[in-house]
């Protein structure tokens, strides 16, 4: 397992770094990205941090903006789970807040009049200001949704799997209620300790992300 690691770091590392702002040349209509953190090591090279996708036709550009950019927690679990190192970091009481769901109609019609909107916009700025200096990723082509998921399931389980990398004793993570966050030293919840990349998984993709992968125009 930790060979299939070594090689996934390997392979993602070599790929061109991209963070905030974007350049919308440099990120495929549809496909994976692979977030790296600042500070974060692994197998000789930057540690991924978290391995996403999104579901709808085209929308990666999309599902990026909204984890960097978009100050809104209910549409970007990633941002979410930020928000929750950040409060837990120092027991700030506004979490029990900040874990309400407000998307629904219904739900901003029950809750939103209790939620302390100057503090929700405090900690989605200083969300947006970690997330954007502290994060780069790389992305790669991924067409069909069935292998975007299966791709992001086999990755995830790989890297967690994994016994010779993990987080740095400074990682922001660590700061997480979420368990799953601090024992796996990446920022998900799901899809962890499943079934990884075999060696043949892995050959298919270096060879996916070889067929993807064009130069920013």
């Amino acid at each position: 397992m930790s060979r299939n690691c070594h090689q996934v770091h390997h392979l993602f590392s070599s790929l061109p770094r991209i963070g905030f702002p974007f350049n919308k040349n440099a990120i495929p209509d549809n496909g994976i990205y692979v977030l790296f953190e600042q500070g974060e090591r692994a197998h000789e090279v930057d540690r991924i941090v978290r391995i996403g996708t999104h579901t709808g036709n085209n929308q990666l550009r999309s599902r990026l903006k909204q984890h960097f950019q978009l100050e809104n927690k209910d549409r970007s679990i990633f941002r979410k789970n930020i928000g929750r190192a950040l409060l837990n970091q120092v027991k700030d009481p506004f979490i029990a807040q900040w874990e309400i769901d407000l998307t629904t109609a219904e739900s901003k019609r029950k809750y939103a009049p209790f939620i302390d909107q100057s503090k929700l916009r405090e900690v989605e700025s200083r969300i947006t200001a970690y997330i954007q200096q502290n994060f780069r990723f790389i992305t790669f082509k991924v067409d069909k949704k069935e292998d975007r998921l299966l791709w992001e399931s086999k990755i995830i389980s790989t890297v967690s799997l994994c016994n010779e990398c993990g987080p740095s004793k400074a990682w922001f993570g660590l700061n997480s209620p979420k368990e799953k966050i601090n024992q796996s030293g990446l920022w998900l919840v799901n899809e962890l300790y499943k079934e990884p990349l075999s060696p043949a998984d892995y050959d298919a993709l270096k060879a996916c992300v070889a067929s993807g992968y064009k130069p920013v125009a």
